[in-house]
């Protein structure tokens, strides 16, 4: 696939406007935020390797900023190593601030496998007005990510969020359906859900399933009920009209990611993970054009389910309305700005 030379003639919020001029492109600048995840050098293999061709060989990451969290182990613990990778194997500059980072790209990878610095990270990429990809849990609370989408607008700041498992081609071939299951009138999800105790439940692992089920489903849940034992999790969303889509989160037992979808035709296997390189491609392609592959009002709601199948589990199993988690982390918000 041959890359064009992009020319961006105005950020909008709604993405950009661009024009084509007929000679090759230099790839973008891209910088990791974060190098507490093993997205970071997956992410680098796939870009800056010899292999990387159409879509991929339009973004090169250049710089990154290490940074992790003392509080989390499995965060902390790997930041040298995948520091030292990135530097010597990928040849990416490691700089010591997010502002020195930003010097030196056109686009953002916000990778900082805990969601709840990502507001303050992501501040300074949006006053420079750089495209950014925020990496899951787009933050750690649902107050947080309202906050996110609120400011990218603002700033005309092309953002999204998404977990790898959208972008599987079987599972994203079910979304809204097909002509094997025709149209989706349920779905069950499931996948390993451990816990991180500063983060909601389901934030931490449990998304991945949660965006299984988004992506089939689509929008459009109003309530979430909940059950929990040591070794799983059931939470039970009904969709407006009446359809139910279900996340079971796994801790105990043989685990993978997948969905039955149940369809006005027939049943059917919803898809199974298909590693990283379809979702890095759409990123790839997000920061081409600005325009985001999943919708704010999409990422908002699935984090308000897992934010309702949390205050689910306190009351006990019962019913909670999206719009009631939403309003109160809007009311949080504002409470803020006093």
């Amino acid at each position: 696939m041959r890359l064009w030379n992009v020319v961006v003639l105005a950020a909008l919020s709604s993405g950009y406007s661009v024009a084509v001029a007929d000679e090759p492109a230099k790839p973008l600048r891209a910088g990791i935020i974060g190098l507490d995840t093993s997205h970071a050098p997956a992410f680098a293999a796939l870009l800056n390797g010899p292999k990387a061709v159409g879509d991929l060989a339009g973004v090169r990451i250049v710089a990154a900023y290490p940074r992790g969290s003392a509080a989390i182990p499995s965060s902390r613990d790997r930041v040298a190593g995948y520091t030292s990778t990135l530097r010597d194997k990928h040849g990416v500059e490691i700089v010591d601030s997010i502002e020195a980072l930003l010097d030196k790209v056109d686009v953002v990878f916000l990778e900082s496998v805990d969601g709840r610095p990502h507001l303050a990270q992501v501040r300074p990429v949006f006053a420079a007005k750089k495209p950014v990809f925020i990496d899951k849990p787009v933050a750690g609370t649902l107050a947080d990510a309202i906050a996110i989408y609120d400011l990218a607008r603002e700033s005309g700041t092309p953002v999204f969020s998404s977990s790898s498992l959208r972008f599987s081609p079987d599972i994203a071939a079910m979304r809204g359906g097909n002509d094997k299951v025709g149209e989706v009138v349920g779905c069950s999800a499931y996948g390993p859900c451990e816990l991180e105790e500063h983060h909601p439940d389901l934030y931490w692992y449990g998304i991945h399933g949660v965006e299984t089920l988004f992506t089939i489903m689509g929008t459009g849940c109003e309530s979430v009920s909940r059950v929990q034992t040591k070794g799983a999790e059931l939470a039970a969303g009904v969709w407006k009209g009446g359809r139910i889509g279900t996340f079971r989160g796994i801790r105990e037992g043989a685990k993978g990611y997948g969905a039955t979808v149940f369809g006005t035709k027939g049943i059917a296997p919803g898809g199974s993970y298909a590693g990283y390189e379809p979702m890095v491609v759409e990123i790839c392609k997000f920061f081409r054009t600005g325009k985001p592959p999943v919708s704010a009002e999409e990422t908002i709601e699935i984090f308000a389910f897992m934010e309702a199948a949390d205050e689910s589990k306190r009351q006990g199993g019962k019913p909670v309305a999206l719009e009631t988690v939403i309003a109160k982390a809007k009311a949080e918000l504002a409470s803020r700005s006093k």
